[in-house]
């Protein structure tokens, strides 16, 4: 791979495109989320069922969409995703039923995978070239991780300046009221990155020609499953995709647990969303001057100890500051991994021209937790008492950190030697 050729203003538009076409699916609820059930009449397992629907779609994406990256401008392909993406929010800004709630997260799973996120990758390898992987990555991740607190901010100004009553005596109108214009303003802002991307996000006609090819063939899809650093990543990016899908719970912990009320529990999920790119740009920073592959490693590690924090049942309602010490560990953890998981592709072997290809065949497996994380974390909260719910969930996510170690680890053990070339 050659040195990094596209301009800088290429990597802000892909950060505004990689986190604003998951506004509407998933920040929404992560920040609003116990306005959310209310909104919409759901419960945990209910809205769990949604976004396992949204990642059975994904499943088929990845896998027909990889291959449509290696062959099509990266630009194109996000825009048109940000565009259709948004047209699900008009249906989201009237609380449809339940049943409608469900096709339209199978919708989504669609609009943000199948055009958008093997693009997304491959445009971020290209800005890393050959010596600043870390830092495409981190910045990549960092940045979507601002531009989601920055969504999330915005959500809760707008919130906050629509209800007219006491928090804690919102009724379900108000709420409704309220969110709907979190919705319609998410949805208009994601038109107009659209348009910034389809007329801005360009690359050079040379560079575009060197990094799509005309024809996918088996063989080549062959040779990618050949790789051992494809079926590892598998393993690494779902067990750490379980403990980003797990974040999700923090505002909901806050308001369970520590009786935080709508509010203030949404600011919890929005202070995550801040902690997100200190890290991942700090991570990125330092895994370009050591071994990328080692920090990986130590990801799961921190990732692991968070997750005891909270599985061991001793963060309760008087323990504020033990709360959010325990939240940074876990996210810095799980933001580390983020980060990392697609920067260590170069490391791997994984040529340029075929990344696509291979993320879709590593999404397939992957990201997996879209289908089987929301339920499973909806049933543990749903069938046990409060607290204890919260510290399933929680072992859940140690569990799978120390499955991500192992894999990251070995990785480490056979690409973590390699000279980037």
């Amino acid at each position: 791979m050659n040195q990094r050729k596209a301009p800088w203003h290429f990597l802000l538009l892909l950060i505004l495109a990689g986190e604003s076409v998951f506004i509407l699916p998933f920040v929404v609820a992560r920040v609003f989320r116990p306005t959310v059930l209310d909104a919409f009449g759901l419960d945990n397992l209910q809205l769990g069922v949604c976004f396992s629907i949204y990642g059975i779609t994904a499943l088929l994406s990845y896998l027909f969409g990889g291959p449509i990256a290696d062959k099509f401008p990266p630009r194109k392909l996000i825009a048109v995703a940000l565009w259709m993406t948004a047209a699900g929010g008009l249906l989201y800004s009237i609380f449809p039923s339940y049943n409608a709630l469900k096709a339209l997260y199978g919708y989504w799973g669609f609009t943000t995978i199948f055009l958008f996120w093997a693009p997304m990758i491959k445009a971020a390898r290209v800005w890393g070239g050959s010596t600043s992987q870390g830092q495409a990555f981190g910045f990549l991740e960092g940045g979507r991780g601002l531009v989601g607190a920055l969504f999330g901010a915005l959500g809760i100004l707008i919130f906050s300046l629509i209800i007219t009553s006491e928090v804690s005596e919102l009724s379900v109108s108000e709420s409704r009221a309220a969110l709907k214009q979190v919705i319609l303003v998410s949805t208009i802002l994601i038109v107009i990155i659209g348009l910034l991307v389809w007329f801005f996000m360009r690359l050079d006609s040379k560079i575009e020609k060197e990094i799509n090819i005309e024809k996918i063939t088996l063989s080549q899809i062959r040779d990618v499953l050949r790789l051992p650093s494809v079926w590892l990543l598998m393993i690494i990016i779902l067990c750490a995709y379980v403990g980003y899908k797990i974040t999700d719970v923090f505002s909901l912990y806050a308001q369970d647990v520590m009786l935080y009320d709508q509010v203030q529990s949404a600011q919890v999920g929005t202070f995550l969303l801040f902690v997100r790119p200190v890290i991942g740009v700090l991570i990125g920073l330092l895994a370009d001057r050591s071994q990328i592959t080692f920090w990986l490693v130590i990801s799961f590690v921190i990732s692991f100890l968070g997750a005891l924090l909270f599985a061991l049942g001793i963060i309760s309602d008087s323990a504020t500051v033990l709360f959010f010490i325990s939240i940074m560990v876990v996210s810095t953890g799980v933001y580390a991994a983020r980060t990392l998981y697609f920067a260590v592709m170069e490391k791997g072997q994984i040529p340029l021209v075929l990344t696509g290809t291979a993320v879709g065949l590593i999404s397939i497996i992957g990201y997996t937790p879209d289908i089987f994380v929301g339920p499973a974390m909806g049933y543990l909260l749903e069938n046990s008492q409060v607290a204890e719910g919260h510290q399933h969930v929680f072992w859940m996510l140690a569990l799978f950190s120390v499955i991500g170690g192992m894999a990251a680890w070995y990785y480490f053990h056979l690409y973590g030697k390699i000279k980037q070339n």
